[in-house]
């Protein structure tokens, strides 16, 4: 950690080892904000997914749990469609979002469909995905200018009023990322993520490039959006925490939703799968 890391570190949540109870998360209502149905994407002759389906609803906090290479992080890809699927039909708020054939075989939504989409949706990295060449204030502005179109002073008013909801000081916006912690780098990405105002977050791995001490202030960020009632898929290896947080939790094996539930199913699994993949983790 450099010395400015340092500085601008708050105090550390306990440990991972060792979560507390169940967060007392927002209910998720009963409108379905997100559905995904039979998603399917190929790389050449593998299939990675075989037709997974999730619903989403307001409120909702789901997390894709299942060995590395079973599609979790292709099938977040594929709903904001950094990867294109090859079948399936993905609705935002009964708006289904229309795929059609390209010149070269590919299917890819409308533009005009896809920046509504992304308006709506922000993403989370797993490495953080920040400008190098860009301090924080200006990573977390770019999107909102660009996209959204918001005066730079309505940015500059989000980008500081994020920064301090993820718990980093004032001096951090003039920072460049190069002089971050790791766990402070993410939580830049996630204010980056906030100041969207998006509907929907979806988190891909945001603890796995992190060092084991600084997990804590990220997932202690990631929970205070569930407190808030904060739409959210996120894929996890972090089990206790998925147990905390999850109104849904969907296993998937080999491409395939093999067992899906409430947050229980980590205490009480029914497929021997999945009872073997938690066995696994708690080694």
């Amino acid at each position: 950690m450099t010395t400015t890391a340092h500085a601008l570190a708050t105090a550390e949540p306990t440990p991972r080892s060792r979560p507390s109870p169940r967060i007392a998360s927002v209910a998720a209502d009963a409108t379905v904000k997100l559905s995904v149905a039979d998603l399917h994407k190929r790389y050449g002759e593998h299939e990675v997914l075989k037709g997974v389906s999730l619903q989403a609803r307001k409120g909702d906090v789901i997390s894709l749990i299942g060995a590395s290479g079973s599609g979790k992080s292709t099938m977040l890809r594929c709903i904001n469609f950094l990867e294109q699927p090859d079948a399936g039909v993905i609705t935002l708020d009964e708006q289904t979002i229309e795929m059609r054939q390209g010149r070269a075989g590919t299917r890819a939504p409308h533009p005009a469909q896809l920046q509504n989409l992304r308006t709506r949706l922000a993403m989370v990295f797993q490495h953080f995905n920040l400008w190098s060449h860009m301090t924080v204030l200006e990573n977390i502005c770019m999107a909102p200018r660009r996209v959204l179109g918001v005066s730079s002073q309505e940015a500059e008013a989000r980008a500081r009023k994020y920064l301090d909801k993820v718990g980093l000081p004032p001096r951090a916006a003039d920072q460049y990322p190069a002089f971050l912690s790791g766990g402070q780098q993410q939580r830049v990405a996630i204010a980056r993520a906030l100041a969207m105002e998006p509907e929907i977050i979806l988190f891909d791995e945001p603890t796995s490039a992190l060092d084991p001490e600084l997990v804590g202030e990220v997932l202690k960020v990631i929970q205070t959006l569930a407190e808030e009632g904060r739409t959210m898929l996120m894929v996890t290896h972090e089990m206790g925490f998925a147990r905390q947080v999850s109104s849904q939790v969907l296993f998937l094996h080999q491409g395939r939703v093999e067992e899906q539930g409430s947050a229980e199913i980590l205490d009480q699994p029914q497929s021997e799968r999945l009872q073997q993949f938690l066995s696994n983790r708690l080694k």
